[in-house]
């Protein structure tokens, strides 16, 4: 059960690292593209907020902690927040595309540890964020092309 709570937290310090990251771009956002983007990346922050909590709140009914401070999040996130050198459209879009490609990995794994471990509802959980994930990497991605 420890490992699986690894897991969860790695992904409780990577929405929190996300969540400021999708709010410096939606600040940030310039050009022909301003009022799409900026209210992409608001509708994002809004339901990294979501995963961000649910995830937390799972581990507590496992009876872990969860990572609570920025310190934490970015000890252990394995996403990078955001450097300022992401100062075009594109650069801010390929970023996020990064973040959630990796995300969509770390989640398949921490789907396929909560299987092993017979933990159906942090399955469920992870699934639906999954899917939202993957949906929003398609989108990013037919976006830049």
């Amino acid at each position: 059960m420890k490992n699986l709570v690894n897991l969860l937290n790695r992904e409780v310090a990577n929405f929190g690292v996300l969540y400021t990251k999708l709010h410096n771009f939606h600040w940030f956002v310039q050009g022909v593209q301003f009022y799409p983007l900026h209210g992409l990346f608001e509708k994002l922050y809004d339901e990294v907020t979501e995963h961000f909590d649910a995830v937390a709140e799972r581990i507590l009914m496992l009876e872990e902690k969860p990572y609570a401070t920025l310190k934490e999040f970015l000890a252990n996130a394995t996403i990078q927040e955001a450097t300022g050198l992401e100062n075009t459209n594109a650069k801010m879009l390929q970023s996020i595309v990064v973040d959630f490609q990796l995300i969509n990995k770390e989640l398949q794994e921490t789907i396929e540890v909560s299987q092993e471990l017979g933990d159906e509802v942090t399955v469920d959980l992870l699934i639906g964020i999954q899917a939202s994930f993957q949906k929003h990497l398609w989108m990013l991605k037919s976006t830049l092309k």
